[in-house]
């Protein structure tokens, strides 16, 4: 298939530099049994070689407007009206086959859950390698080393033989890394960025986000950030465009944005994450811990990852585990809900050893402890109904039926700030992201438990929704007296919410203790490393650090 190319097209455009110009965009919804008009007029001019920031909360539009800038819009939306040129085409009216020609080769696509975005039944290096040999940009051998290169780029362990795996045999970050590779494969004059970095640790967004800006900067190629991170559109925008319910609040180059935010709305972005309960300390006497974590090992078949883990979570009290991606945080959270049996060590509730295997363990003490898991978009059916997601664990472990599970999973709905009516009989597709993740949420509140992991459950969050998240977890925590697992790569959330931080590296716990003793110097070095990593809301913060860690330009950050 050939790949359609527009040398000379661009004469028509007063600006030959101009590489995607959108005007009054208008996108509808199906919804209700009728279509309802989601993004109203957004205009964009983006350049060759630009970077622009989409930032806004959840339902926003930033998503819908990444993809209408490829031509493209998701299951029940449609673009109704306005003009979206690339390079002189005008993607509207280009006929669905010329459409598929440009995406994956001159317009690319990084996804927010590499999850849900990767074939399960191949390899990876065999999706990487499908888009340069189908439009001929390269032969497989040739594919298969560039895809190596991109891999040790973006520093994925053993670039050479990682791409071999199946995706389920990598990590959520690893695998977000390894989707940024893909699309960077045919070399495209546009990437659009949807959170590309939202599974990512801090250290490890660092050498990400330092690679993006490499790959930019070499080839030329304009990219469009989607993120709810405003510290790190600071870092990779050149210009930043803010939105709220599919209207442009205001667009300005990215420094006079941070410095001088005009509309009310982007000061409020600003000025999220001022939530910090107080620290709470561990009961004395005889107080035993709801779990009780106990030196336990664990493996993947012959590979060992966990060694010797131990730490306690008391009721009222949050736990944060840290750690960079593949530390083990997800792991010992599997272990403790049975799902993965430790080799050795045993895990206690409320002083009773549990058996090892979910499978032995009786109803009620599966009730006592649920999960929340991070990727919304996998860990819900997307054919179920909302409904019938929340209702399940209140039926099966509370007996509702009827008019009673009715309004339990109407004050459930309430409770994370869902309108009852308005979300009853949806399906997960039809939802956002941080939709979804809030019925994640709404699920595990269902079967009334004593102990809840929450696994980066606001990782996939704007700000402003993720600090409503948080206060809510926190009443939830006062008045049941629930106790948290709280898995995160994002220290902010830990300075808001933990009581006590467990570090983890290499399945090892290399540093625990209360919040504020953890935050206190002197560090652990990995710690201090961690704390390091947390971007700034400074433009110039990636590259000053880069420059303390000994790197001389961008491009060398993989080396590091």
């Amino acid at each position: 298939v050939p790949v359609v190319r527009t040398e000379g097209i661009n004469a028509m455009s007063p600006d030959k530099n101009v590489l995607l110009k959108i005007k009054d965009l208008r996108i509808e919804g199906y919804a209700d049994e009728k279509w309802i008009e989601i993004v109203h007029g957004v205009d964009l001019t983006l350049h060759r070689g630009e970077v622009m920031g989409l930032i806004g909360e959840s339902g926003a539009g930033k998503s819908t407007i990444g993809l209408a800038a490829m031509g493209f819009a998701r299951d029940g939306c449609r673009i109704s009206a306005g003009s979206i040129e690339f390079d002189g085409m005008e993607l509207t009216t280009t006929p669905e086959s010329d459409l598929r020609a440009l995406r994956g080769s001159r317009i690319a696509y990084v996804a927010q859950s590499a999850a849900a975005s990767f074939n399960p039944a191949h390899k990876i290096i065999d999706q990487h390698t499908e888009a340069p040999i189908h439009y001929r940009i390269k032969k497989r051998t040739e594919a298969q080393e560039d895809a190596m290169e991109l891999y040790e780029r973006l520093r994925l362990p053993n670039p050479g033989e990682i791409g071999f795996r199946y995706p389920h045999q990598v990590s959520g970050g690893q695998l977000q890394r390894a989707m940024t590779a893909m699309a960077m494969a045919c070399r495209p004059d546009l990437i659009i960025f949807d959170e590309p970095t939202t599974a990512l640790d801090v250290t490890t967004q660092i050498e990400v986000l330092a690679a993006i800006r490499d790959i930019v900067d070499q080839f030329n190629t304009a990219a469009i950030y989607i993120t709810h991170d405003l510290a790190v559109v600071a870092q990779m925008a050149d210009t930043i465009k803010v939105l709220l319910k599919g209207d442009e609040v205001e667009e300005a180059p990215t420094a006079e944005m941070l410095q001088n935010p005009k509309e009310d709305y982007t000061k409020s972005l600003w000025a999220v994450r001022s939530f910090k309960r107080d620290q709470k300390a561990r009961p004395g006497g005889d107080a035993l811990p709801v779990v009780s974590v106990q030196d336990i090992d664990a493996a993947y078949g012959d590979t060992k990852v966990l060694e010797n883990v131990s730490f306690d979570v008391y009721a009222g009290m949050t736990v944060a585990v840290v750690g960079e991606s593949g530390s083990g945080k997800s792991t010992t959270a599997r272990c403790i809900t049975g799902l993965l049996p430790p080799t050795k060590g045993q895990i206690q509730f409320k002083g009773e050893t549990l058996p090892p295997s979910y499978h032995n363990r009786t109803k009620d003490q599966l009730r006592q402890a649920q999960m929340i898991y991070q990727m919304a978009d996998t860990a819900l059916n997307p054919k179920v109904k909302i409904c019938e997601i929340i209702g399940r664990p209140a039926q099966f472990y509370g007996g509702l039926k009827g008019t009673a599970l009715k309004n339990r999973i109407d004050e459930l709905l309430d409770l994370i700030e869902l309108e009852p009516a308005k979300y009853y009989h949806r399906y997960p597709p039809e939802l956002s992201g941080g939709q979804k993740q809030r019925i994640g949420i709404a699920r595990a509140l269902a079967a009334e438990p004593t102990f809840i992991i929450c696994d980066e459950v606001t990782s996939a969050l704007d700000q402003l929704v993720a600090e409503g998240i948080l206060k809510l977890l926190d009443r939830l925590q006062q008045e049941l007296g629930l106790a948290y697992m709280f898995i995160t790569h994002d220290l902010a959330t830990v300075r808001s919410i933990a009581d006590e931080v467990v570090v983890m590296q290499k399945g090892t716990v290399v540093e625990q203790g209360p919040k504020e003793e953890m935050f206190t110097p002197p560090h652990h070095p990995y710690t201090d490393l961690l704390l390091s990593s947390v971007p700034e809301m400074d433009p110039n913060w990636l590259t000053t650090l880069l420059e303390e860690r000994g790197v001389d330009n961008v491009g060398e950050a993989a080396n590091v």
